[in-house]
């Protein structure tokens, strides 16, 4: 008896330590990365004045040494199934890079075209500021914070917007996208890189400083449209290219050009196993070298560091493989999901980018920079984000209990505003058109009204999505739906809910939006 007794005690204690254990690693991985950081941002400069910029890249493509033996052809790597990897550097472990985006399991075979750091530094002579695409499906903002923590104190940079283009074809930089769930797919040497070499590109952008003149342009014409499916209602599509061309004042060179538009870059969907920053490569490699069509050089580009900005891609705006994508010089239709129908894409938006900055809406010798940009607290009520968080597949830091950290943004550059958004906003809260239909989980009326590009009075808009951040869908809270009934008394439930913070994001983002747009006006 007394044996049982000490076993029981010694099984009890033990219990007990694995408890202590488990919630001390689930505390640790909750915690803040970085306490008391926060910022409360207003620079404001009503007077024109002579603009410089500087453009660099860098690429954060990752090196494929060990690639892998696909048994069944599905894609997808599962030793159960008989799938071995090709050890080529002889050190016993499968050094994989796994693809974001679609699904677990898919380690990259190789490299189809480099993804980048890019950036432009702009200074007005009083403020200076660096803004930087990143091809990934999404930058935590932890990792944003680490960046600015990291940018050399002389180059004078008050502020840095980070955005992702989130192609879904390039390696995990924020972890759910591993070997499994329970794995992260994040290398943490590879995550080294990418950030050392975006701060050498802000230096070497911050280095290349030239006096400039900025173009704006933009096509309003509704043909981008044919590109996009949006796969929820309310049909509401994001249409509508923004473009910013930099040219040198000295002598009318391009430096550098900034494209935004909203669409998911997932043309090549869920069977590519190759490392592509999708559409956003042949939409910048047209801007800056011209449009091929076949061999033959069909429309000149206009040199310098294209730049691509993604949009209000929430909803879904996608190149759904349902959808068509002709060539723009063959009239040939693609509808599966290749590097021809990515092309195609590109090639389109690139031409109807060109044509616009053709027009030349607006050319400014001189002009002005100001900005608001602050800290948000947002609930954390996506149990599979709290689960994820707690055993350290993503970086999600907790300020305060169930409350992750985030920023939103408002940039004025002459006469157009640039809208910095953490995540996947649906269009509806930018361009209008929130409903709330039969079935959905709140019985509320539309919350997030007016739409935000009514409170913009600026002549240009740029939207600049899953900017400093990547808090997942911004959904319409009456559009909010996770059972039945399903929205519009549906067969079938929405997607959306489950890659979001919760039902509040939607209000608490919108609210800080209208904030620091007024706060500029």
């Amino acid at each position: 008896m007394k044996t049982l007794k000490k076993a029981l005690k010694i099984l009890g204690i033990s219990i007990l330590l694995l408890i202590i254990v488990g919630a001390s690693l689930v505390m640790y991985n909750w915690r803040d990365r970085h306490p008391d950081y926060s910022i409360d941002l207003k620079i404001e400069n009503k007077t024109p004045q002579p603009i410089k910029a500087g453009f660099s890249k860098r690429p954060i493509t990752p090196t494929i040494v060990d690639t892998w033996n696909d048994a069944n052809g599905n894609n997808k790597y599962s030793k159960a199934e008989g799938d071995t990897y090709n050890d080529n550097n002889n050190n016993g472990k499968f050094d994989a890079y796994w693809i974001a985006g679609m699904s677990n399991a898919k380690p990259a075979q190789g490299v189809h075209d480099d993804v980048w750091s890019r950036v432009m530094v702009i200074d007005d002579g009083n403020t200076r500021i660096a803004m930087i695409s990143m091809d990934a499906i999404g930058f935590l903002h932890g990792d944003v914070i680490d960046i600015r923590k990291r940018i050399p104190a002389e180059l004078g940079i008050d502020y840095t917007l980070l955005s992702s283009t989130h192609t879904h074809e390039s390696n995990d930089l924020v972890g759910i996208w591993g070997e499994n769930i329970f794995n992260s797919g994040v290398n943490p040497e590879m995550m080294e890189y990418v950030k050392s070499q975006t701060v050498a590109a802000i230096t070497e952008a911050a280095n290349n400083l030239r006096p400039a003149k900025l173009v704006f342009a933009e096509d309003l014409s509704g043909e981008d449209g044919k590109l996009i499916k949006d796969t929820r209602k309310p049909i509401v599509k994001a249409t509508g290219i923004h473009l910013m061309q930099v040219l040198d004042a000295e002598n009318d060179t391009t430096m550098g050009t900034l494209i935004n538009w909203a669409n998911h870059p997932e043309t090549l969907w869920s069977q590519n196993l190759l490392i592509s920053s999708d559409f956003p490569h042949y939409i910048r490699e047209a801007m800056e070298s011209g449009v091929y069509n076949g061999e033959e050089l069909a429309e000149e580009g206009l040199g310098g560091v294209a730049i691509y900005f993604s949009g209000a891609i929430g909803g879904l705006m996608a190149p759904h493989p349902s959808l068509g994508i002709q060539d723009p010089f063959t009239g040939e239709e693609y509808f599966k999901p290749t590097f021809e129908k990515t092309k195609a894409l590109g090639d389109q938006i690139a031409l109807m980018s060109l044509a616009a900055l053709k027009q030349k809406g607006d050319t400014l010798t001189n002009s002005n920079i100001s900005l608001r940009a602050k800290t948000v607290l947002a609930p954390l009520d996506n149990t599979t984000f709290k689960i994820a968080s707690g055993i350290g597949l993503i970086n999600i830091g907790m300020p305060k209990y169930f409350k992750t950290r985030t920023e939103v943004g408002a940039i004025r550059i002459g006469p157009a505003l640039f809208l910095s958004i953490p995540g996947e906003i649906y269009p509806e809260i930018v361009y209008g058109g929130i409903e709330a239909p039969e079935g959905r989980e709140f019985d509320i009326q539309p919350m997030e009204i007016p739409p935000l590009q009514e409170l913009i009075s600026d002549r240009y808009k740029f939207y600049l999505g899953l900017s400093n951040d990547e808090i997942g869908y911004i959904i319409p809270k009456s559009e909010w739906d996770t059972g039945k009934p399903y929205l519009y008394n549906d067969k079938s439930d929405t997607y959306g809910e489950e890659n979001s913070l919760g039902p509040e994001t939607g209000p608490i983002i919108y609210k800080a939006l209208t904030e620091v747009i007024k706060d500029l006006d």
